[in-house]
Parts: structure tokens; sequence; C-alpha cells
């Protein structure tokens, strides 16, 4: 499991997976700029003390740094919205580099891929918001924050690795078959979504993550090409 990990790190920084890590990467930030400005604008728009400036600014000074830290839990969400973008162009360069004796996987459809990016983004944002609202709870904030995204994380991104080479419901009954293993595997996930700045590569991470995980879960054995 952890080798898996280190593995998958190494490799979103790896000449391989350059372009679709700026690419990731660039899409993320601006994410999370739209969503920055948005709340600025909401903020903005609903601080309006024209006769008391001064209470206005501090208002806003209370407010700003609180919309920094609520953008932090908002990372997750922005990973899972880019999730769908990203996993198939991941996987396939970690079982062309790691499994080339495999059958390729064959990558979700259009719609599908979309289907399941909105609803994995709508419970991830949820989970969050809750995490977010017991953010005055010491501990408790942390457990939801780790335990919502790591369940949520593993399941997705484990599925979606192995939707590439089986239909829904057989990836979810292995899932449900080693849910430990995914659930622990999405821990590590959303431990590395908790470390500021390197959050923004998740999906990278996750996907390539998953896809070993998989694929040791079904038995393959991870080859380098000749």
């Amino acid at each position: 499991m952890f080798s898996a990990a280190r593995l998958a790190l190494s490799e979103i920084f790896s000449p391989p997976f350059r372009s679709v890590l700026w690419k990731s990467l660039g899409l993320t930030i601006a994410v999370l700029l739209v969503i920055w400005l948005g709340l600025q604008g909401l903020l903005g728009w609903v601080i309006d003390i024209q006769s008391y400036p001064w209470i206005e600014t501090v208002i806003a000074i209370i407010a700003g740094v609180g919309i920094f830290i609520g953008l932090g839990f908002l990372v997750a969400p922005a990973a899972a919205l880019l999730s769908g973008l990203f996993t198939d162009e991941v996987a396939t360069l970690v079982e062309q580099e790691h499994y080339p004796a495999d059958p390729p996987g064959q990558d979700l459809s259009i719609a599908a891929a979309l289907t399941d990016t909105i609803a994995f983004t709508g419970v991830v944002i949820v989970v969050n918001l809750i995490a977010l609202a017991l953010l005055l709870v010491p501990g408790v904030n942390l457990i939801a924050f780790f335990v919502g995204n790591g369940y949520l994380l593993g399941r997705e991104y484990f599925e979606a690795a192995a939707r590439r080479f089986m239909s829904r419901a057989e990836a979810r009954a292995l899932r449900r078959a080693n849910g430990g293993t995914v659930f622990v595997a999405g821990l590590l996930i959303a431990l590395f979504l908790a470390v500021p700045l390197l959050n923004l590569f998740t999906p990278l991470f996750a996907a390539a993550f998953m896809v070993h995980v998989y694929k040791r879960l079904s038995g393959s054995v991870r080859t380098r090409p000749a």
C-alpha cells in the first residue's frame, strides 16, 4: 500500500506525466480562483455597512480569513470536479509504464465520466461543508474531514480504475470485497489532500495510486517494459 503511494507520488512529477500535470494544476488553480472570486463577490454584496466603515473593514478582514480557511476545505471538491478529466489519461500512462503485459483498460465514455464526476462532486461538497461547519469543534472536524474524504475518495478513484476493466457492478463488488484496503488507500489520499500546495496535485496522485491498488488486488504483477 505505502509502496504504491510512494510510486504514485514519484510518477506524477516524472516526464511522462508532465503534460497532464500542468493541465491538472492549471485547471485546479483556475477552479479555486473562481470559487475565491465568487465568495469575495458574495461577501462584498452581503457586507454593506456604509454608516460605519470601520465595522465593515473589521468584518471584511475576519470574513476574508474565514474564506481563506474555507478554501482549504474546497480543494477536495475541486479535486473531485477534475477527477473525471484526468483519471483515464493518468491510468493509461500508469498501465503502459508498469503493466504492459496486461490488456489495456478502456476509457469511460464522456457521458458516464461526466455523470459520475457531477454526482461525486456533490457528495464531496456536502461532506466538506459538514467538516467546515465543525471547524470550531476540536478534533471532530479533522475526523470528519479524513474519514469522509477517505471513504469517498477511496471509493471513487478505486472504482474509476476498476471500471476500465469491468462493469460498474463488478467494480463496486470488488471494492466492497476489499473495503478495508480501499478505505486505507482513501485515507492516504485524504492525507495527501491535507498538505498545502501538494494537495493541488490530488487528482493525479489519486488516479495513479488507485491504478496500482486495483492491479495488486486483481493479482497483476508490476513489470517494466524492456
